[in-house]
């Protein structure tokens, strides 16, 4: 199997390598497709989908699921692997709550994937905010579960976390991205150990929430850095663990280095569910949001399993 392996391009290139088959997907042309689009334009809201260039956009919102992006479309940082604006945010909208849970009644969503930009000229960095669209969407929809995708709140109150976590979310996320070695270089305005401790926080701080965690491979990391990151997030008590391939938006972003194989994310999913993840999404194509809700279950029954 190792003769498939797409070799590594090396640091002082920027070549482009061929995207192999498998990262193929189909344009995003469904009916669902068109009236989800319509509907976040008359609800003024915006999703991680488009703005990220997610490759699964067509079918997540052919089938009725989105993941929605609060506290505007411009973020503070500046990250190498990311295809969402940067520059100076406007004001925090306070109709957003309202609007967002509105559109998660209109789509009929049972389980709602929460993300924003990074927030760094907010004091709480957007923290308040979260909470705010938290309590609305259960004030109208008691039963809906709720996934929140955060930023770091890097050099933040230690209560940002408390505010969020208060509000009571189902599944708390905050995606480690890659190895320690490359954050200078892919995560400039991050750190490895801030971003590991504020999910370990939010375990102690709930140990009913879920907590969820992902990484990218492509960017350059080794096979060995990818496991010690899987050991790391499950010494910080992380239960779900998504893992996909890096695909770089374009040429001012940070190049593909080398595309991992579909067997090579099979034996990541094989490894990381011995060492005791609860659910594991290892492919390609995976992605934050991936069978957000599906993944949700699994984990949870899992969790339940093994409290008998």
């Amino acid at each position: 199997m190792q003769d498939s392996v797409i070799p590594i391009i090396p640091e002082d290139t920027q070549q482009a390598i061929a995207k192999p088959s498998w990262l193929k997907v189909r344009a995003p042309l469904s009916p669902e497709y068109r009236q989800t689009a319509a509907l976040m334009r008359e609800l003024k809201l915006n999703t991680v989908c488009e703005e990220a260039s997610c490759p699964n956009i067509g079918g997540c919102w052919k089938h009725g699921s989105a993941t929605f992006m609060i506290l505007g479309r411009v973020c503070t940082r500046t990250c190498a692997f990311c295809d969402v604006a940067t520059g100076r945010p406007d004001p925090v909208d306070a109709d957003e709550p309202r609007h967002l849970a509105e559109a998660v009644a209109r789509i009929g969503l049972k389980h709602v994937v929460i993300t924003s930009v990074d927030r760094d000229d907010l004091p709480d960095g957007g923290a308040a905010h979260y909470a705010a669209v938290i309590h609305e969407l259960r004030r109208r929809q008691p039963q809906l579960t709720i996934e929140i995708l955060t930023p770091d709140f890097q050099r933040k109150p230690a209560s940002c976390l408390s505010v969020i976590m208060d509000a009571g979310p189902d599944v708390f996320n905050h995606n480690i991205e890659t190895v320690p070695r490359l954050y200078r270089k892919i995560r400039p305005g991050a750190r490895y150990y801030t971003s590991l401790r504020l999910l370990q926080r939010a375990h102690e701080m709930d140990s009913k929430v879920i907590t969820k965690s992902g990484i990218m491979l492509g960017l350059g990391e080794s096979r060995d850095e990818v496991l010690q990151v899987l050991d790391d997030l499950r010494t910080a008590d992380v239960d779900m663990l998504t893992i996909g391939q890096y695909l770089s938006p374009g040429k001012q972003h940070h190049p593909v280095k080398r595309y991992w194989t579909p067997e090579e994310f099979d034996e990541l999913k094989y490894l990381a569910e011995k060492k005791g993840f609860a659910m594991v999404a290892s492919a390609p194509l995976v992605r934050s949001s991936f069978h957000a809700e599906d993944a949700f279950k699994a984990a949870r029954a899992k969790r339940r399993a093994s409290m008998v």
